[in-house]
């Protein structure tokens, strides 16, 4: 079978062009392309605005192509692109239109609930369900592809614009062509009865149009991919910060990890934005925060692409040098991120609770316990065979046969909160304390006596379960004369029991969200004991918790990525402190790719060279 371009290891970089950029110097970007480390640019096409000299009446051609001697800045970036050996990408948006198109074909645009457009800045955002994505994005597709040699396809913001650039909700689309397809009364918003039906059928629609997009450039240009969601030829996450967002230093790795995971052999591609925010897009981000884009999307396995406005020359962004250092590593490197996938034993599946997922990540990482992470509804997709032990943080119910085989077969379950499933050792659930006040004075007996925060869950455990972590009944918590009266009850926060030829483990409580509100190293001493008895094999090391160890294989071989994630900070990332040298129990002949070293195990062990912001050891484990 012919290999495709975009299944070996690319490096992208997108200047995602304003309207008055039509007239730049095309051959000076892509010399500084060359320099940078790339070998695809994804360029502004079509959609909003066209770029081209389009014959479409729907499409706005940009005025100021006028600018150009050529009249057509496609035309001449592609040529400039493929006399250096670079592959052009299209970014296509049709999320929108003007004024005078919405005005001719209201079908097309989104309606709220109170029978109102969506309008920002003067362009109307049209609905996936009507005619213009339908049936006159693919005529575009078609001009496009008949006129030049675009090697792929990307199109933003492909989706029912529930949001809009200001993060205002507004609601559920509304429109003629939405009424016709679903088959109840639509909802208005979130809060509405059968939003989550909404959803299924929104999902639905954007899943059909993917593949009839998939199947129109596959007919024309087999060799172009689709950049798009988990269900397109390559799957995009879009690595940025926010102003008022609360930052996960972990948001990139867990995206790339989630689409790994699912779909191992699909290229990721995660396009790292080198600004803070939309609104603040003229502000570069800070070159720390925008390493660990980069950084967690390889150690991941995904093609990294940095993303600015305009061009290099006139929003020179002070991370683009961070972001070309990144990207010639793994130019340099690209034979072993070829086909590089997920190696890890102990899958954590996200879904339920944030605060329990983040808080169990959290416990994996910094205990060295190499894990994957995949979406909860993504169980029943993917081979669990590969895994020893499966963490579920607080659930709900899960509905997983290949969960129960996984079990029968001798896998091992951790979970936590009130996640239910068949192999777990409960009975029934009695009682459940979930409101601050209910759970507040309320201590588990365990290695350490550990406060309950979140939730806890009164089970009655399963005929022949083992039980632990004995229940301490609430008492008065002020005025201090008064603390006194904790009883221990027949109550358990750990129940486990065989399976089968497996073994499954419930905490009924939410020992991650503890640890991620409280920090108390007494849960995670906890969590890392619960899933090592279970079989997760945790690294020897003498390296300090602050490094993160990713495991891979990639056509070099066994790929260990280690992680400096000693910058992570309250809201920003720092410079990392360098580790100095320490050991990891591998035993094979690697070579340190950043320290360009050959490291040759002794007694089972390599001694590592130090570490600055990463390490990658690439080799053959004996």
């Amino acid at each position: 079978m012919t290999r495709l371009w975009w299944q070996d290891p690319f490096r992208m970089f997108q200047t995602n062009l304003r309207e008055i950029d039509a007239g730049f110097d095309v051959d000076r970007v892509a010399d500084y392309l060359v320099e940078f480390g790339v070998n695809t640019w994804l360029l502004s096409v079509g959609g909003i605005l066209s770029n081209y000299p389009t014959e479409l009446d729907f499409q706005t051609r940009n005025p100021y192509l006028a600018n150009r001697p050529s009249g057509d800045l496609v035309g001449d970036a592609v040529e400039a692109a493929k006399r250096r050996g670079i592959r052009v990408m299209a970014r296509m948006d049709f999320s929108k239109v003007d004024h005078r198109r919405a005005e001719q074909h209201p079908e097309w645009c989104f309606v709220d609930a109170a029978g109102e457009h969506q309008v920002y800045n003067g362009l109307t955002s049209v609905c996936p369900s009507g005619d213009y994505y339908q049936k006159h994005l693919l005529e575009v597709l078609t001009e496009v592809l008949d006129r030049y040699e675009i090697d792929g396809f990307f199109c933003n913001w492909m989706s029912f614009n529930e949001v809009d650039y200001s993060r205002t909700y507004r609601g559920v689309c509304q429109c003629v062509s939405c009424v016709r397809g679903y088959d109840d009364e639509l909802p208005v918003d979130r809060t509405s009865p059968g939003y989550a039906s909404w959803q299924r059928f929104s999902r639905g629609v954007l899943d059909d149009l993917t593949g009839r997009i998939r199947d129109h450039i596959a007919a024309r240009r087999p060799e172009a991919p689709l950049v798009l969601g988990d269900r397109a030829d390559i799957v995009f996450h879009e690595a940025n910060n926010a102003v008022g967002r609360p930052l996960w230093h972990h948001r990139t790795s867990e995206a790339v990890s989630l689409a790994k995971t699912y779909r191992p052999n699909v290229p990721v591609l995660t396009n790292s934005v080198g600004f803070v925010d939309m609104p603040y897009r003229m502000a570069g981000e800070d070159p720390n925060h925008f390493a660990q884009y980069l950084t967690q999307a390889i150690a991941r396995g995904a093609n990294p692409s940095t993303y600015i406005m305009g061009t290099p020359f006139d929003n020179p962004y002070e991370c683009l040098e961070v972001a070309s250092e990144l990207t010639r590593f793994h130019r340099d490197h690209a034979e072993v991120y070829r086909d590089l996938v997920p190696a890890a034993e102990t899958l954590l599946v996200r879904g339920g609770s944030r605060p329990e997922f983040e808080g169990l990540y959290l416990a994996l990482l910094q205990g060295h316990v190499p894990f994957d992470v995949l979406g909860q509804e993504r169980l029943g997709d993917v081979d669990l065979g590969r895994y020893r032990v499966v963490v579920l943080p607080d659930l709900g119910e899960v509905e997983s046969e290949q969960l129960g085989e996984f079990v029968r077969s001798g896998g091992a379950v951790v979970a936590t909160g009130r996640t239910e499933h068949a192999c777990l050792p409960v009975e029934r659930r009695l009682a459940r304390y979930e409101s601050e006040e209910s759970v507040r004075s309320l201590h588990l007996k365990a290695k350490h006596v550990l406060p309950v925060v979140g939730a806890f869950d009164v089970v009655e455990p399963r005929a022949g379960a083992e039980t632990d972590y004995r229940v301490l009944s609430r008492a008065p918590y002020g005025p201090p004369e008064k603390t006194h009266g904790h009883v221990e009850l027949d109550r358990y926060g750990r129940i486990s029991a065989a399976y089968e030829r497996g073994r499954a483990v419930l905490l009924p409580w939410t020992v991650g969200r503890g640890y991620r509100e409280v920090g108390l190293t007494a849960y995670r001493d906890l969590i890392l004991d619960e899933v090592t008895a279970a079989g997760a094999p945790r690294i020897e090391t003498d390296l300090p918790e602050q490094v993160e160890i990713v495991l891979g294989r990639s056509a070099a071989g066994t790929v260990v990525h280690l992680l400096n994630r000693s910058g992570d900070q309250p809201q920003r990332f720092a410079p990392p402190v360098e580790i100095g040298e320490c050991w990891l129990a591998i035993d094979g002949t690697f070579r340190a790719l950043h320290a360009d070293r050959i490291l040759t195990s002794e007694n089972g062990k390599v001694r590592l060279p130090r570490i600055g912001r990463f390490e990658v050891l690439a080799g053959r484990v004996s």
